[in-house]
């Protein structure tokens, strides 16, 4: 089924008013593949049909499952390995330094605003463990992961994964180390979940009882935003970073031109920025 201009300006307009996720007619093609599941799960005929039915259900249940289809929801663990590599070798230690000579407070807050299923939260908890072993219990660590999608976030307060889901990415020795076999899947271990915490956000609302963090993740999200939405995203994360704080954003995003707020940094050759 082939979706028409009209259909696709009336739907593109919705998914963006919903979550701010920029679609032209050059995403046609999208459109029809990820939302034929839910074409023939309403008995729609067409995709006016399912406009119809989406923007009048005063419930919001259907509006989530069209968010949730239209969602990239890309992830594996580790995922660009530089990122953790920096967040291993540069930020966590840089932090930690900071932390053990501070009278007061040894809390380390991270965010992964843009998380999907999981995966890159629970990696940075294994970074955590990984630097910290023994001595992870002097600090109180809080992860929260957040998504736009109510699929991924069960998901991910779930932390069982397939064996497809753990094969991209994750290193032998850490799925022993860090996970248990759960029949055909595998499931995150408590030392894990304890230290991360999932919620569902819209990246152009408010983040309202996020509190403020150390690190925060915003990776491969914005490409999919206006320049004006960009520019109003990365001012309010910035009001998030506590001082010193660290922002990561993906490996070919870059805030030139962005957001004047920040100071770019470079370490063997991976990018972070902090606020000036």
């Amino acid at each position: 089924m082939k979706i028409s201009p009209r259909e696709l300006q009336l739907i593109a307009a919705f998914v963006y008013e919903q979550c701010g996720i920029v679609l032209d007619q050059s995403k046609a093609y999208l459109l029809e593949s990820r939302l034929m599941p839910l074409i023939t799960e309403l008995g729609c005929g067409n995709f006016q049909d399912l406009y119809n039915q989406v923007s009048q259900d005063r419930t919001k249940v259907l509006a989530n499952k069209l968010i949730d289809a239209m969602s990239t929801n890309e992830t594996s663990f580790f995922r660009d390995t530089k990122p953790f590599d920096l967040l291993k070798f540069k930020i966590l230690p840089d932090l930690l330094d900071r932390l053990d000579k501070a009278p007061l407070g040894k809390n380390i807050n991270i965010w992964s605003s843009a998380s999907s299923t999981g995966q890159e939260a629970y990696s940075i908890a294994i970074c955590l463990h990984e630097l910290l072993k023994a001595n992870i219990t002097k600090y109180r660590i809080k992860i929260v992961g957040t998504d736009i999608s109510d699929s991924a976030i069960v998901q991910s307060s779930r932390g069982n994964y397939s064996q497809f889901e753990i094969g991209r990415g994750m290193p032998q020795n850490l799925l022993n180390k860090y996970f248990v076999p759960n029949k055909t899947n595998w499931q995150v271990k408590d030392e894990l979940r304890s230290m991360t915490f999932f919620r569902k956000q819209n990246l152009m609302q408010p983040f309202t009882g996020l509190g403020k963090f150390d690190i925060i993740f915003c990776r491969n999200v914005a490409i999919y935003f206006s320049m004006e939405d960009r520019k109003n995203l990365f001012s309010r994360i910035a009001a998030q970073l506590n001082p010193a704080g660290v922002l990561v954003i993906g490996s070919t995003e870059s805030l030139y031109g962005v957001s004047d707020l920040y100071e770019r940094h470079e370490y063997h050759q991976s990018i972070f920025y902090q606020i000036k």
